[in-house]
């Protein structure tokens, strides 16, 4: 597998570290990282990852509103939602609205890993 480019969007620096942390050794490169959902959107025009990793819980412009915004500006972006809310029809939604995949917090490297191959093998 080729090296491919992640967004990471949390707007906490720790998760941020865990997820980079989560990567390491691996064929995926963070070309960016981003707080908000304003930030990812302004990432993903410049630097058009293969795969997004985003919370869905952050200030300025939510997780969900930003999948949305996303899949506008590239319906075939690939999007991974992370977040503590485990609620399934947070889950349900987020699918809905074209996520790939969905990873609940506190989240395993492994896990962040097999759902990263999954969505990059599409």
């Amino acid at each position: 597998m080729s090296e491919l480019r992640v967004l990471v969007v949390d707007d906490l620096p720790f998760m941020r570290q865990a997820i980079r942390d989560a990567l390491q050794g691996t064929p995926f490169r963070i070309v960016a990282e981003a707080e908000n959902g304003e930030q990812a959107i302004a990432c993903y025009r410049a630097k058009r990852p293969d795969v997004v990793l985003l919370d869905i819980v952050m200030p300025v412009l939510d997780g969900l509103t930003t999948l949305q915004r996303l899949r506008r500006l590239d319906p075939m972006s690939n999007v991974i939602m992370c977040s503590a809310l485990g609620e399934q029809a947070m889950i349900v939604r987020a699918i809905q609205l074209g996520a790939r995949d969905f990873i609940v917090k506190p989240f395993r490297s492994e896990r962040v890993v097999s759902a990263l191959e999954r969505v990059a093998a599409v």
